[in-house]
């Protein structure tokens, strides 16, 4: 379907709306994004100008009067689980830009709006985040929202996005629109995105390559002896720990409760202060991050005393393993692994097929069916362990143009200079195949009331 239309991109980043847009035969009329190297990229991309700071522009003369359709993937940090969560009481003012968004329909009202921001925003502050949001849009707009990924339409990515549409009620609203259909049983393989021939690629470093061999020495331990890989997140360094958690957390404890215990990797707890005894304990356990009461939370009490069960359990096969991965230079985020393969005669304990990522919560491994979501920092891209590169080596990060393909951003003309500067970039965007067939299914029922 192609249908003449005009839109404004707010927001932009890299331009995964406009590229959608385009492909449905809209025409950018007015963009807007704060970083300047964005802003480059843009131009060259799409040959516009495009604004900088949204709250410097000046709705009135900077926007033009008569536009279809308003685009935005507003900030998702203050909503976001990864971050603070604060939403519109963000102190850099970036939970409040709805407002500004709201303030452009006020004046301008266009006929469609399409935003797109991260899943907690349907959730957060108890709802009362959304509630807001959804009750101003209503005042002028019949507003629908739906929870969509790329893997649901075989786009080898998980990244879960709140989507809302609308269309102005005086316009006819809503009736007869509906998201486009989308199976979360999907399936997926990565290998689709995959150029071997790529040269524009992220080296892993020998001090990795060393960590996912002592990991697969724990996998083939396991598989020798009948051991069943734990589906809950190993935490190496709590192995032998005798250090009282499932009340008070150890932070909040008296010294005496923390002194002569065993701390990390089953080491006395030994020092001169509350301090020293703290710097004893598995970094996870010294925090003062805790409930109201002083307590950790559940999920962290469970994987502390699973972790325990399964070292007692397999104490002395795993004490011939411990020592592998505490050597120095083994960060303690390389000390903890998940294996999210699931079991099964179909499923091999190995790590050169899987995709790997290296995350602040351990090294995760999953089946190479569709990505994890593209994150803003190198550390988290992708390991394609079983990747030739083409000087011959084994195992390799995803690459921009791979990260592109994975947003469906391939027509670009230019990408950003370096990996990391790519990755930032397509972490932020909208997927382009998902907004096009969003925008596909609202355009069209303006077609069809304007037949009538």
């Amino acid at each position: 379907m192609e249908r003449k239309f005009t839109f404004i991109d707010l927001f932009a980043g890299i331009g995964g709306f406009h590229l959608a847009m385009e492909k449905l035969g809209g025409k950018c009329v007015f963009a807007s994004e704060i970083k300047e190297d964005l802003r480059k990229l843009y131009k060259i991309n799409f040959g516009m100008e495009c604004y900088g700071d949204i709250n410097e522009i000046d709705i009135e003369n900077d926007i033009p009067q008569k536009f279809d359709l308003l685009c935005a993937g507003f900030p998702c940090q203050p909503f976001s689980k990864a971050g603070k969560q604060q939403g519109f009481n963000d102190s850099k003012d970036r939970g409040n830009l709805f407002w500004k968004i709201k303030e452009i329909l006020i004046a301008k009202k266009p006929e469609f709006i399409l935003l797109e921001n991260v899943p907690n925003l349907e959730s957060h502050d108890d709802g009362n985040t959304w509630q807001v949001i959804k009750s101003n849009l209503e005042k002028l707009y019949e507003v629908k929202q739906d929870i969509i990924s790329p893997h649901h339409f075989e786009i080898p990515q998980h990244r879960t996005r709140f989507y809302i549409a609308g269309r102005l009620k005086s316009a006819g609203g809503l009736k007869n629109f509906s998201f486009p259909k989308h199976d979360e049983k999907k399936e997926c393989n990565i290998r689709t995105i995959i150029d071997e021939s790529d040269s524009d690629y992220m080296t892993l470093r020998e001090q990795t390559r060393k960590h996912l061999k002592a990991w697969q020495n724990f996998l083939d331990i396991l598989t020798e002896n009948h051991i069943t890989i734990p589906s809950f997140p190993i935490w190496a360094m709590e192995w032998g720990a005798t250090y009282r958690y499932d009340g008070v957390a150890p932070f909040y404890q008296q010294e005496r409760t923390l002194k002569d215990v065993n701390g990390k990797f089953g080491k006395k707890v030994t020092g001169h202060s509350k301090d020293d005894y703290l710097k004893c304990l598995p970094i996870y356990a010294q925090t003062s991050k805790t409930d109201e009461n002083h307590n950790f939370p559940q999920w962290k009490k469970d994987f502390i005393k699973w972790n325990r069960e399964f070292y007692d359990a397999h104490k002395i096969i795993l004490d011939k393993w411990l020592p592998q991965i505490q050597k120095e230079g083994f960060e303690n985020s390389h000390q903890k692994f998940e294996w999210n393969c699931g079991q099964g005669r179909n499923v091999k304990p190995l790590i050169e097929d899987k995709i790997v990522q290296f995350r602040p919560s351990g090294i995760r491994v999953k089946l190479p069916t569709f990505s994890p979501a593209l994150v803003l920092t190198t550390t988290q891209i992708p390991i394609f362990p079983w990747v030739k590169t083409p000087d011959g080596q084994k195992g390799r990060y995803m690459t921009r143009k791979e990260g592109a393909k994975l947003q469906c951003m391939e027509n670009l003309k230019e990408y950003p200079d370096t990996i990391a500067q790519a990755f930032r970039a397509f972490g932020n965007a909208v997927n382009v195949e998902v907004v096009k067939r969003i925008a596909e299914c609202l355009l069209r029922i303006g077609d069809s009331n304007n037949e009538r």
